[in-house]
C-alpha cells in the first residue's frame, strides 16, 4: 500500500476516535447512561465499561499517530469498532430498537439499526486494509496535501453518511413506511 493511503486512513481514523471520545468526555453522565442502556454488562459494571470505551477511543487515536506503534492502533481500532457492531446486533436482536446509538454525543441522538452495524464494518474493513505493508519511499509536499484533503473528504464522508443513517427513520415515516 503506498504510504499517502496508509497515513489517510491511519489519520482519518485517528480523527474520528478522538471527536468520538471528545463526544462522550462533553457529557460523560449521559453516555455512562446510553453505555447501561446497551445492556452488554451488569448494571454495576456499566460505568467501569464507559470509562474502558472512552479510553480505548484515545488510546486507539494516540496509537494510530505514533510512529512504531500503528499496527496496535489499527487492531484497537477494529476491535472497538467490531464490539460497537456486536453490540448493535444484540440489541436489534432483543427487539431494542429505541435506545441511542451513543456515537454522536449529546447532541446527536440517533437510534440504533443495521446501517450503524453496516457503518462500523465499513470502516474496521479500511483498518484492516492498513495492517498490510506499506511501501517506502519518502514523503513530498503534495502528499501533505493529499492526505490533509482526503482526511477532510473522509470526514465530510462519514459525516454525511451519519446524517443519512440518522433521518432514515424520518424518510421512512414520511413515505408512510414505518
Amino acid at each position: 500500500m503506498d504510504p499517502v493511503i496508509d497515513l489517510t486512513v491511519r489519520s482519518s481514523l485517528a480523527l474520528l476516535f478522538a471527536l468520538a471520545a471528545a463526544h462522550k468526555l462533553r457529557d460523560l453522565a449521559d453516555f455512562r447512561a446510553t453505555f447501561g442502556d446497551y445492556r452488554i454488562v451488569p448494571e454495576a459494571l456499566a460505568p467501569l465499561g464507559a470509562a474502558l470505551v472512552v479510553a480505548s477511543e484515545i488510546g486507539a487515536a494516540c496509537l494510530l499517530l505514533v510512529p512504531g506503534r500503528q499496527p496496535v492502533g489499527l487492531l484497537v481500532a477494529v476491535v472497538l469498532l467490531g464490539a460497537y457492531a456486536a453490540a448493535i446486533i444484540v440489541n436489534l436482536a432483543r427487539g431494542r430498537r429505541h435506545i441511542d446509538c451513543g456515537c454522536g454525543g449529546p447532541a446527536g441522538r440517533q437510534p440504533i439499526s443495521g446501517w450503524l452495524v453496516a457503518r462500523n464494518l465499513v470502516v474496521a474493513l479500511a483498518a484492516l486494509a492498513c495492517l498490510g505493508s506499506v511501501s517506502t519511499r519518502p514523503l513530498v509536499w503534495v502528499d501533505g496535501l493529499t492526505i490533509g484533503a482526503g482526511v477532510a473528504a473522509f470526514a465530510a464522508l462519514y459525516g454525511a453518511a451519519d446524517r443519512l443513517i440518522a433521518n432514515l427513520p424520518a424518510v421512512a415515516r414520511a413515505r408512510g413506511v414505518a
